[in-house]
């Protein structure tokens, strides 16, 4: 029940955002936002972070979510000042970007010239891990994933990367769960006929 009480709270929090006369201040409304989806957030943060990025949690970064959330709040607070997403699927998406785009600026500050992310395991191939750079194989999957159409990449990352449920992602994307399910098919399909030639990493002893 507390899920739906977030997703509730939020929902009323855009609706004001929404409705705010021009030249309003934002401010306080967009800080009440964030307070009442941290936790969410956190949770999501966390996902991100150790199913895909899990190297980062490592020296010499060792990462946590809470100070990932910490970066990711700046940057909602500041993208919400000229967004106005009109639901709590749309405000999330604009989180789970942000989500990216503060952990790849971390790996490519890491790495210096390439971002990296290690997929989840079970997403369609397991990516080689051994080293600090990505594989071949882990890049061609990103660039499948990021091709893949919008409803198909929103349920796949929600599901296999980050880790929630199919109720979950049902009530986050406005879905049943059918056509959650239907939509994930789908991208697994897809990357399935673009990753088919990958040749699997050396077994692991």
């Amino acid at each position: 029940m507390e899920e739906f009480h977030t997703t509730a709270a939020v929902q009323g929090y855009l609706d004001q955002l929404g409705g705010l006369e021009e030249g309003a201040p934002a401010e306080p409304v967009v800080r009440a936002l964030v307070a009442r989806a941290a936790e969410r957030l956190n949770v999501l943060c966390g996902s991100m972070l150790y199913r895909s990025y899990e190297r980062l949690t490592r020296p010499p970064l060792n990462l946590r979510p809470e100070e990932m959330l910490s970066a990711v709040v700046e940057r909602l607070l500041k993208a919400l000042r000229v967004a106005r997403p009109a639901n709590v699927r749309q405000f999330f998406a604009i989180a789970n970007q942000h989500m990216r785009w503060e952990l790849n600026d971390l790996a490519r500050r890491l790495d210096q010239q390439t971002h990296v992310l290690s997929l989840h395991e079970d997403a369609v191939f397991a990516p080689e891990t051994s080293g600090s750079a990505p594989s071949p194989n882990a890049l061609r999957m990103l660039e499948a994933i990021e091709s893949l159409p919008e409803e198909e990449r929103e349920v796949f990352d929600l599901i296999r990367i980050q880790g929630l449920s199919h109720p979950e992602t049902a009530e986050l994307v406005g879905a049943s769960t059918k056509t959650v399910q239907r939509r994930l098919n789908r991208a697994l399909l897809l990357l399935t006929e673009q990753l088919a030639d990958l040749q699997p990493g050396p077994p692991h002893g």
